[in-house]
């Protein structure tokens, strides 16, 4: 049986969830996600890679990594994540650049417990000021610690054409206007931008419909106008590729934010 709990609290969004057969289509987050296995195998594609997360296993996704995710036997999988934005580790960091994680899982004890905590606290609806607490002795342990870490620019061509998929989500995707404002052809374009993303434009453009109807939601509780907003035929054509990312329909997940 699958089984998925989205909490919000302190502007983190954290998952409990027990899978068996579902399977997640390839996708990104704008947030880092930061997760435990608690039972079973974490089987999943990043950056051209299988890998496995066995119990207690840290899985550490950068923001816009792209990857699928599934249990990797028919016994099932239970897992915790937590989805946070940039813009909350700059606020601690005090960096220009965005922190980026280069080992995909480690298994280090103290930074389990720390995943954990928190997220058992934003699960139990635990006081905003101490997950924010925990938040930042989560991140203090990330960066002071952990080997795994270390920090970098975005490419300047995919940044702005990133910037321009964003900044017309109510429309269909116009690839030849943005590889012609990038002085390259259309197929010069699904290329470089695959090749530094690992998904295409067009993945990407859906997966950004996506997350902002996420965020309309989480911030009006107004689930057809994050339909209209987002460029999405009707509320069925919204579930469906919400589904895929996020293990619940998005009228499922306005649900669990009440």
């Amino acid at each position: 049986m699958e089984k998925f709990i989205y909490k919000k609290a302190a502007g983190i969004t954290a998952l409990s969830a027990s899978i068996t057969d579902f399977k997640y289509k390839k996708h990104y987050h704008q947030e880092y996600a930061i997760g435990v296995t608690l039972r079973g195998i974490q089987h999943y594609n990043l950056d051209g890679s299988l890998q496995l997360s066995y119990p207690n296993g840290v899985m550490l996704f950068n923001p816009e990594q792209a990857h699928d995710g599934m249990a990797h036997d028919e016994t099932g999988l239970d897992y915790v994540m937590l989805y946070i934005y940039p813009q909350s580790f700059f606020e601690i960091t005090r960096k220009k650049d965005r922190p980026c994680f280069s080992s995909p899982i480690v298994y280090d004890y103290r930074l389990e417990q720390s995943v954990l905590n928190l997220a058992n606290a934003i699960l139990s609806e635990k006081d905003e000021a101490l997950c924010s607490e925990l938040f930042l002795s989560l991140t203090d342990g990330l960066i002071q610690t952990n080997p795994s870490i270390d920090f970098k620019k975005d490419n300047t061509l995919i940044r702005k054409a990133k910037d321009m998929l964003h900044s017309d989500l109510g429309n269909v995707l116009k690839l030849d206007e943005i590889s012609k404002e990038l002085n390259l052809s259309k197929f010069q374009f699904i290329r470089l931008f695959k090749s530094h993303t690992g998904i295409t434009p067009y993945q990407y453009f859906l997966n950004c419909k996506i997350e902002h109807a996420k965020q309309l939601i989480d911030r009006n509780r107004d689930i057809y106008a994050a339909v209209a907003a987002c460029g999405f035929v009707d509320l069925t054509h919204l579930n469906k590729h919400f589904k895929r990312v996020y293990g619940i329909t998005a009228f499922e997940y306005m649900l669990h934010l009440d």
